[in-house]
C-alpha cells in the first residue's frame, strides 16, 4: 500500500468529525501528497510530507500504547484525536515547496541539480498556521489545537517556559512532539 492509500485508510476510518470530508477535499486538491516535508532534512523528496505524517501517526500510536503513558502519565486520547494531530500537524507546509535547480560541482564539473525551495505564501508561523487551516474545515478540540501548535516542542523558536507549561497542561502536545521527533530523526 502506498503512502497516500495508507493516509486515506487511517483518515477515513478514524476521523469522522463534522467537516472532515471538507478537510480531506482540501488536502486532495493541494500538493499535500506530492510535496516534500522539508527542503533538505527529513522527507526532502516528492511525497515526503504525507509519508512523514503517516510515520508520525504510527510513532504516536506506538508511544501512547505504552502502559506507562496510560497508567503513570494518564495519557488516554481517542483514536480520532490521535489521527487528527498526527496526520494534520504539518498542513502548514502545503503550497510552500517549489522545485528549482542549482549548480553543484561533482568530480570537478558543474552540474545543474534539482532541489526544493521553501516559499511560504501565508507566513503565519508553523504550528499556528496548521491550526488555522484545520479550523477552517473542522473544529479542533483544545488539546488537539495545542498539540498541533506546539508539536515542534523545544526545537521550536517559542519561549521554553511556555512550551513546558503547554506540555504539562496538554500532554497530547508532549506525545505529538515526541512522535514528530522520532519520525523526523529515524524514519523520514
Amino acid at each position: 500500500m502506498d503512502t497516500k492509500q495508507r493516509f486515506l485508510e487511517i483518515y477515513n476510518s478514524k476521523i469522522t468529525r463534522e467537516g472532515a470530508d471538507k478537510m480531506l477535499e482540501y488536502l486532495e486538491n493541494s500538493d499535500f501528497f506530492t510535496a516534500p516535508a522539508s527542503t533538505r532534512f527529513h522527507g526532502s523528496y516528492p511525497g515526503g510530507l504525507a509519508e512523514h505524517c503517516v510515520n508520525v501517526y504510527e510513532c504516536l500510536k506506538d508511544y501512547l500504547s505504552r502502559p506507562r503513558t496510560k497508567e503513570v502519565y494518564g495519557m488516554d486520547f481517542t483514536d480520532e484525536s490521535v489521527a487528527i494531530v498526527a496526520l494534520l500537524h504539518d498542513v502548514c507546509k502545503i503550497g510552500c515547496y517549489k522545485t528549482s535547480t542549482r549548480n553543484v560541482k561533482e568530480n570537478g564539473q558543474w552540474k545543474e541539480v534539482p532541489y526544493f525551495e521553501f516559499s511560504d505564501p501565508m507566513p503565519y508561523g508553523h504550528g499556528e498556521k496548521s491550526v488555522y487551516i484545520i479550523n477552517g474545515y473542522m473544529r479542533l478540540k483544545r488539546d488537539e489545537a495545542f498539540a498541533i501548535r506546539y508539536h515542534m516542542g523545544f526545537s521550536g523558536t517559542e519561549d521554553k517556559n511556555t512550551i513546558g507549561t503547554v506540555m504539562e497542561k496538554f500532554p497530547l502536545a508532549l506525545a505529538l512532539s515526541i512522535a514528530d521527533m522520532e519520525s523526523t530523526y529515524f524514519l523520514s
